[in-house]
C-alpha cells in the first residue's frame, strides 16, 4: 500500500473496462466506469494500465474519454511515484490492479 493520502489503482482496458475483441472497440463496463468515476471523485489517482500501443492505445484513450474516464498516468506510473523511487520502474506501482486475467495467490494450490 502506498503512503500517499490517496490510492493508486490500476486498470486494464480490453475485457476490463471494454468488453472488446482487440483491437476492436467494445461496448463499456458501465459499473466499473462508475466505481472508477466514484474514485476519481474522492482524490485517488487512475492509471490506465493495457497492452496496447500506438493508433490502438489512442483509441483506448479516446474511448475511455468518451465516458467520462481521465486517467493520471497511461501505461506509465505517476510523476510523483518515479520522484520517490528516483527511477522508472517497468512495473506500475499502484495499491489496486483491476484486470480481468487477475488471480489472488490464496486461489492457487500447491
Amino acid at each position: 500500500m502506498s503512503t500517499n493520502t490517496y490510492q493508486i489503482i490500476a486498470v486494464d482496458f480490453d475485457g476490463t473496462l471494454c468488453f472488446s475483441n482487440w483491437p476492436e472497440l467494445g461496448e463499456p463496463n458501465l459499473p466499473l466506469i462508475r466505481y472508477l468515476l466514484a474514485q476519481k471523485r474522492a482524490g485517488n489517482k487512475l492509471i490506465l494500465w493495457t497492452c496496447r500501443a500506438g493508433e490502438a492505445l489512442e483509441n483506448a484513450v479516446s474511448w475511455c474519454r468518451d465516458h467520462q474516464l481521465e486517467f493520471d498516468a497511461v501505461n506509465d506510473n505517476l510523476p510523483e511515484i518515479i520522484e520517490k523511487y528516483g527511477n522508472n520502474s517497468r512495473k506500475i506501482t499502484c495499491d489496486y490492479y483491476i484486470d480481468d486475467k487477475a488471480i489472488l495467490p490464496d486461489m492457487l494450490s500447491a
